[in-house]
C-alpha cells in the first residue's frame, strides 16, 4: 500500500468537516453552537448535510463533538455503546431522565463508555474549544437516537421536528414533513420510569478511566480500556487499547478486520511495507485488515494513543457493569 493511498484513509484533525445541524437540539439556546464529526461509518447524524470522512465499514463507527465553552449536548441515548475520549477541554458528562441522576468531570485522555439504556448529556465547562472522540457500536450505530422528551419538546419551540424517518424538518426553512411521516413520538411515562437511574458511585468504577491510571497500567505492554477482560469490561463489539511509549512496539501486526489508530498525546509514526504516515493529536487512521504495520512514537515526550479494533460481537446493551 503506498503513502497516498493509506492518505485517504487518514482524517486529518484539521481536515475536519462539522456539521452544525446534525441533531435536533441545533437551534436549542445553549446546544446551537455545537459540531458534529462523523469520521468513519455514518454514525447516528439525523442531517442530511452531515459529511462521512470515511464510509468503510468496521463493525463500529467514530466520530467526534467540538463544543466552545458553556455548550452542551442535550441528553440522549443509543442502543448500542457509546465511548467518549477527551481530546482537549474540560468536560462535564451527567445522566439520567432529567440530567441529574450523576455527573463526572474528564480531561483529556480520560475516556467514558456510557452504560445504555441511560438518557446522557454532555457540556464543555473549560475556557476553550474542546473536542471530544467518540467510538459508537455497530455499524449502523444501533439505527439512531433516542431523545429525552422534554428535548423534543423544547426543539418544537425553536423550529425543528424530527419525524418517525430519523430525520430533520426545519420549519424555518419552510421545510414540513412528508406526507404519511409522522414526528417521532415521545416515550411514554412507561417506557421512562422502566430506565435506570444509576448513581455516581454506581457509574464511576465500571465505566470511567482516566488517563495517568492508564499511563501507569500500560508501562509494559498496551493497557485493555475497554473489552471482556479491560479495565472497563464489556463486549460491545470492539475493543479499545491504549497504548504509551513504554508499551509500543517497533515489530509489526496485523488484524483480520480494520483496526483505528487515534493519538491523544505526541506524534506517532505508523509504518508498514511500502511507506510511513504520522499521526498527530486528533488524526484518526484506518488501518486495512490483513496490513502488518506498527506504531511507535516519533518525537520524544509524553505519547499515548487509543487503538480500536472489531471484535465480532454483537453491538448491543452494555454487557457488565
Amino acid at each position: 500500500m503506498t503513502p497516498q493511498e493509506m492518505e485517504s484513509r487518514i482524517v486529518r484533525y484539521g481536515d475536519l468537516q462539522p456539521c452544525k445541524t446534525a441533531f435536533i437540539d441545533a437551534h436549542t439556546p445553549g446546544s446551537d453552537q455545537k459540531e458534529n464529526f462523523t469520521i468513519i461509518g455514518g454514525g447516528v447524524s439525523e442531517s442530511p448535510d452531515q459529511h462521512v470522512h470515511i464510509s468503510i465499514p468496521h463493525g463500529f463507527n467514530i466520530g467526534a463533538a467540538g463544543q466552545p465553552p458553556k455548550c452542551r449536548n442535550s441528553l440522549h441515548d443509543h442502543r448500542t455503546a457509546e465511548a467518549f475520549f477527551v481530546l482537549s477541554g474540560r468536560w462535564r458528562f451527567f445522566w439520567g431522565r432529567w440530567g441529574n441522576a450523576g455527573e463526572v468531570v474528564l480531561e483529556q485522555g480520560d475516556i467514558f463508555n456510557i452504560p445504555t439504556g441511560i438518557f446522557r448529556g454532555f457540556e464543555n465547562i473549560g475556557t476553550d474549544y474542546g473536542m471530544i472522540m467518540a467510538i459508537l457500536g455497530g455499524d449502523d450505530a444501533g439505527g439512531g437516537v433516542m431523545w429525552a422528551p422534554q428535548v423534543i419538546e423544547d426543539a418544537a419551540d425553536h423550529g425543528l421536528v424530527l419525524g418517525e424517518d430519523g430525520k430533520l424538518y426545519d420549519s424555518k426553512k419552510q421545510q414540513r414533513l412528508p406526507e404519511g411521516v409522522k414526528p417521532m413520538p415521545l416515550m411514554s411515562a412507561e417506557e421512562l420510569a422502566k430506565r435506570p437511574e444509576p448513581t455516581t458511585a454506581q457509574v464511576l468504577p465500571n465505566h470511567v478511566a482516566r488517563y495517568w491510571d492508564m499511563v501507569a497500567l500500560a508501562d509494559r505492554k498496551p493497557c485493555k480500556v475497554i473489552g471482556e477482560t479491560g479495565l472497563l469490561r464489556d463486549k460491545p463489539g470492539f475493543e479499545v487499547d491504549f497504548i504509551t511509549r513504554a508499551s509500543a512496539s517497533d515489530s509489526r501486526h496485523s488484524h483480520t478486520v480494520p483496526s483505528v489508530l487515534m493519538p491523544v498525546k505526541g506524534h506517532w509514526r505508523v509504518t508498514w511495507d511500502g511507506g510511513a504516515a504520522v499521526l498527530a493529536p486528533g488524526d484518526t487512521m484506518s488501518v486495512p485488515e490483513n496490513l502488518a504495520h506498527s506504531a511507535v512514537p516519533s518525537m520524544t515526550g509524553e505519547a499515548a494513543l487509543y487503538h480500536v479494533v472489531a471484535t465480532g460481537d454483537p453491538a448491543g446493551l452494555t454487557w457488565k457493569g
